[in-house]
């Protein structure tokens, strides 16, 4: 009896034994599911790096025949001896007077032109009476905008000459004036030669030959001209103000040169 009361004593223990071992099993896997899952990191495999090409081959391009041009004709043929020479150092030899509305003054050498709004003026050589020729003379304007103008008279007399303008806004332009009226030769150009307002510097040069007349900036042929009227006469030089601001443009260094030149005759159809 008491071995059997034993036998049952330690079944119990064993069952209870089993029971509790797996009871802390069931405990402990409901704590893994409740557990916060450490997060997966995906990481891709990088690709490879592109190797870049410093100095990428190219194809040799093949010799290119470039097209060849004649020379350019010479602008300012037949150029001789010098005629005259002028440092503007003598007032009596140009126009100079003063007023409330323009003036003409000679200067350091210097031939000062100076004219109000609206206001036209010229100033002539005296003592001097030329056909063929090329002159050349230098222009610094020091007030001048927008339309104002400055530039040489050719073939002149006190009421008709030719006119070769420069606008302060970069075009060149000819006109034929006579008595007060006005005949356009050359409509306005543009050229990179003109000073773009004030202060500025340029050397006007004309090349004048029978019907002929070219005119030169910087030495760089602008265009040429034919008229019949006027064949000879003597230079000048003019600023207009065509706006609301006075204008002040001075000239120095005028040089005249004859012309040994003869031009070609003209074919008739």
């Amino acid at each position: 009896m008491k071995s059997c009361h034993q036998t049952r004593m330690i079944f119990l223990r064993f069952f209870i034994l089993i029971l509790i071992t797996g009871i802390g099993s069931s405990c402990a896997f409901v704590d893994n599911l409740n557990a916060i899952p450490r997060p997966i990191i995906w990481t891709e495999t990088p690709l490879p790096t592109a190797t870049i090409a410093w100095f990428p081959a190219s194809v040799t391009p093949s010799p290119q025949a470039f097209s060849t041009y004649a020379p350019t004709p010479e602008m300012r043929p037949g150029l001789s001896a010098m005629l005259v020479t002028d440092d503007f150092s003598k007032k009596s030899l140009w126009d100079i007077a003063a007023s409330d509305q323009a003036s003409a003054a000679i200067d350091n050498n210097r031939l000062n032109l100076s004219a109000q709004s609206g206001i036209y003026i010229i100033s002539l050589r005296h003592d001097l009476s030329v056909d063929d020729y090329y002159a050349e003379i230098t222009a610094r304007p020091s007030l001048c905008r927008a339309d104002d103008s400055y530039g040489i008279l050719v073939r002149a007399n006190a009421v008709a000459y030719y006119r070769f303008g420069l606008s302060c806004n970069g075009m060149v332009s000819a006109e034929r004036i006579s008595v007060g009226t006005r005949e356009l030769l050359q409509k306005p150009l543009p050229s990179g030669d003109v000073p773009p307002g004030a202060p500025g510097e340029v050397r006007i040069g004309v090349w004048a030959v029978g019907t002929e007349m070219r005119l030169f900036l910087n030495g760089r042929y602008q265009f040429s001209i034919n008229n019949p009227n006027y064949l000879n006469g003597t230079l000048g030089v003019f600023i207009n103000s065509a706006g609301d601001n006075p204008v002040i443009v001075s000239f120095s260094d005028l040089t005249i040169q004859e012309i040994d030149y003869v031009p070609p005759p003209t074919s008739t159809p």
